[in-house]
């Protein structure tokens, strides 16, 4: 590893290296808080799952949870990112329909908002993990992308295999 060195300018919003940087650090965080947490495995499920700026942290209670949030947030902060209170929310996943109701996620001065559903890499999840829900999501999905080629597949400018393309 080389020395440390001071840096004096940081990249724009829009830079071709941003997303690669932010992923070097992203990536570097989240090592760093699976080495100094205990219980990052839950049922032998990683807790922590990432997707470019996407984080889930997952955990078998709401101790666990805020725990891991908090791990995750104090290292962040230390390369000098930060976690957008807006943009965090946490979901209660539990038979229980009172599970976690009384609890609320707070880390420093940030409340985070209590949801019921979400969406996570194109699929919604839900607190009773409801999957006609998701079917509905797709369904609507596929017949929006339909309607907006419908006037290019009926039009007989276009060839039948240029249609089959589209």
């Amino acid at each position: 590893m080389s020395d440390r060195f001071p840096i004096r300018y940081g990249l724009k919003q829009g830079d071709a290296l941003s997303p690669l940087f932010f992923n070097f650090a992203l990536e570097y965080a989240i090592k760093r808080v699976k080495v100094s947490q205990d219980g990052l495995k839950l049922n032998g499920t990683h807790q922590l799952l990432a997707y470019a700026d996407d984080v889930n942290i997952l955990g078998g209670s709401i101790y666990n949870l805020k725990e891991n949030a908090e791990g995750l947030v104090s290292v962040t902060r230390e390369i000098g990112l930060e976690v957008s209170d807006d943009k965090t929310k946490y979901m209660v996943m539990s038979r229980d329909q009172n599970a976690g109701r009384n609890h609320s996620v707070r880390i420093d001065n940030s409340t985070f908002e209590r949801v019921e559903e979400f969406k996570y890499l194109g699929t919604t999840l839900t607190n009773q993990n409801s999957i006609p829900e998701e079917i509905k999501s797709r369904l609507r999905s596929g017949n929006a992308c339909y309607h907006s080629v419908q006037n290019l597949l009926s039009s007989r400018l276009l060839s039948k295999n240029l249609k089959i393309k589209i």
